[in-house]
């Protein structure tokens, strides 16, 4: 691997990699994602390598261990190109059949193929399949195509000519002014214009300009950033380099979570391979920029995603966020004039500098224009990461793609932006998803977590768990996060647990606007989100817990009562076998009854019964 001494020598070196593959030649991909290794990917991987060289087949059939393709509960996956054939929970039994059947002979394995669970109908290609047909997949797009490690495929996928049109056709103004027009939005939470903030960061006075990328991840159920990192790692420090160009930083850091193993050594490789070919460090492509870039690995504290309290953290103090009147852009890292942007919004920046911003504006929606990634889970048939155009509808969101909800049971909420954001009912199903809509009624884009629940979802339970997330996760430097969270939690746990009284919900929203108004940092000021959403579309559940001593969800086990229907019971004992404190009566023949006083409330004799013979009340 040789240094490439200007923008030519890029591109030469691009056209000799393109010209020594085969585009006709048939591809085996097999995700590599951390979702499908922890499905048994690299038992596959192994399997096909195996195959192909058993067969002498290693020169005529290429293989790729990729990153994450999406659709992770569906692992390990695998797509043979260019027919795009998709297969999932792949086996390394399958590696022989595969190759022999589709990859030599062009004939689908049938019980490999999706089936949407709704409507029973079988899919054999990748574009065929709903929760990839009605995806915009811009900037995720790579990761099924591109090994990670190997930085020849990213550049033959065009990778880096954002970078060398930055460096050698425009000024830093212009870049700024580029991003300015796409109006790229940060994909980390709060939306600010990016561009706006390159400019002021540009303009502050203090050297040096540190350039950061935030990998610090810590929503429930997320997992975009971690997946971006470890299947196309050069896409993220290609916008980050183009970044540091505009700003005048001289000096990058990705922050990045320790828990990302595969995440960080691919990045690791990427940077290595970014130094061997001049397109990092010193005289970047000949054109006289220097830049480099470094990893450091955060401990997982959930504060640690926050702006301040992230650098203090770089700096090896406490993760501890500072008020808001000192702007990093400003005073940072080492309190000189710092810039940072998440995972995505690093990763959007090549494609507004290559294709121009006209170019990108017209993805997405006016205010929020683009794509975003969304971790999709919960309570719905498929389940893993979606990029989808701003503005696309949460119904089809859910339905679409998602598939619906499993076990045709209703849809009753959908919570949108981690643990801080906000939990919308149904009849907001029809919301165009951009920044400001979701905005509008409580919620927020945050970083990208979906949480879909059913109707058998306590939506006041809900809103306790995110609120004791976040009383856990509070650095505890400012008294209204610190004491105002917990106490919100403790009141939750006291209503799920049959204590509430009258005057609690009242008491919980003058609470919740002293901690949104006087919180340091977006933890605190967002920590009511879930609360306030779920008491505005879902007073009655509070109320029910509140006066009735009930959960209607039938979810809160203290205010569950578990009855034998008698008509209904056929006394076979299957119930009176799983109770495990035998708090079950009755024989053969006679009808079994459940003794409240010995029952601990665990369900079993419920999930047991075949004949809906036992009831929650």
């Amino acid at each position: 691997m040789e240094r490439l001494a200007n923008y030519a020598a890029l591109e030469q070196y691009r056209a000799k990699i393109v010209a020594s593959r085969d585009a006709t030649k048939p591809m085996i991909s097999v995700c590599g994602g951390t979702g499908c290794k922890g499905s048994g990917a690299e038992k596959v991987v192994a399997a096909f390598k195996q195959e192909l060289a058993k067969r002498g087949l290693d020169n005529r059939i290429e293989f790729r261990e990729t990153g994450c393709h999406g659709f992770c509960e569906r692992g390990p996956l695998l797509v043979v190109r260019p027919q795009n054939v998709f297969y999932q929970h792949v086996q390394p039994k399958d590696a022989a059949e595969i190759v022999e059947k589709t990859v030599l002979a062009g004939e689908i394995i049938d019980r490999l193929l999706y089936v949407d669970p709704a409507t029973g109908e079988k899919f054999a290609h990748e574009h065929e399949v709903p929760f990839y047909k009605h995806q915009r997949r811009l900037v995720f797009g790579y990761n099924g195509t591109l090994d990670p490690t190997n930085v020849e495929d990213y550049i033959a996928a065009g990778g880096y000519a954002g970078l060398a049109k930055a460096l050698g056709a425009m000024q830093p103004e212009q870049i700024i002014a580029e991003v300015k027009k796409a109006n790229l939005r940060g994909r980390g939470g709060g939306g600010f214009p990016a561009g706006v903030k390159w400019e002021s960061c540009r303009k502050a006075p203090g050297e040096p300009k540190y350039v950061l990328c935030n990998a610090d991840e810590g929503d429930p159920g997320a997992f975009m950033d971690r997946s971006l990192l470890e299947g196309n790692p050069h896409l993220v420090l290609e916008g980050m380099v183009i970044g540091a160009y505009a700003i005048g930083g001289r000096q990058g850091y990705i922050y990045v979570r320790n828990e990302y193993p595969l995440a960080v050594h691919n990045t690791y490789i990427a940077l290595d391979q970014m130094h061997a070919l001049g397109l990092l460090g010193d005289n970047i492509l000949g054109s006289g920029f220097s830049f480099d870039i470094k990893v450091s690995r955060g401990g997982g504290a959930f504060v640690c995603g926050e702006s301040s309290a992230l650098m203090a953290s770089l700096e090896g103090l406490p993760g501890e966020p500072r008020a808001k009147y000192i702007h990093t852009v400003e005073q940072g890292l080492y309190n000189k004039p710092t810039n940072l942007n998440n995972v995505e919004t690093w990763a959007n920046v090549p494609f507004i500098i290559r294709e121009g911003a006209d170019w990108y504006r017209r993805i997405g929606t006016e205010g929020s224009p683009g794509t975003k990634i969304f971790s999709l889970v919960g309570k719905i048939n498929n389940t893993g990461l979606v990029e989808v155009p701003m503005g696309i509808s949460l119904r089809d969101i859910v339905y679409k793609i998602g598939g619906g909800i499993p076990g045709g049971k209703k849809f009753k909420a959908i919570q949108t932006g981690g643990p801080s954001g906000g939990c919308i009912p149904e009849e907001h199903l029809d919301l165009p998803v951009d920044f400001d809509k979701l905005y509008e009624v409580g919620s927020m884009m945050g970083s990208g977590g979906m949480i879909v629940m059913d109707e058998q979802t306590c939506m006041v339970d809900v809103a306790k768990y995110f609120t004791s997330f976040l009383a856990d996760e509070s650095c505890g430097k400012c008294a209204p996060c610190r004491e105002g969270v917990a106490r919100m939690r403790d009141i939750l746990r006291d209503i799920t647990d049959g204590k509430g009284q009258e005057g609690d919900l009242e008491f919980i929203e003058e609470l919740s606007k002293t901690i949104a108004d006087c919180s340091l940092c977006a933890l605190g000021q967002t920590a009511p989100n879930p609360v306030l959403t779920t008491l505005r579309f879902f007073r009655g559940e509070y109320e029910a817990h509140i006066r009735d001593k009930k959960c209607p969800a039938g979810v809160c086990k203290p205010l569950i009562t578990y009855r034998v229907v008698d008509e209904k019971c056929p006394a076979c004992g299957a119930c009176k076998r799983v109770c495990p404190v035998e708090a079950i009566t009755g024989a053969k023949k006679v009808i079994h009854k459940i003794l409240v006083d010995k029952c601990i409330k665990c369900g079993a004799c419920y999930e047991s019964c075949k004949f809906d013979a036992i009831v929650k009340e």
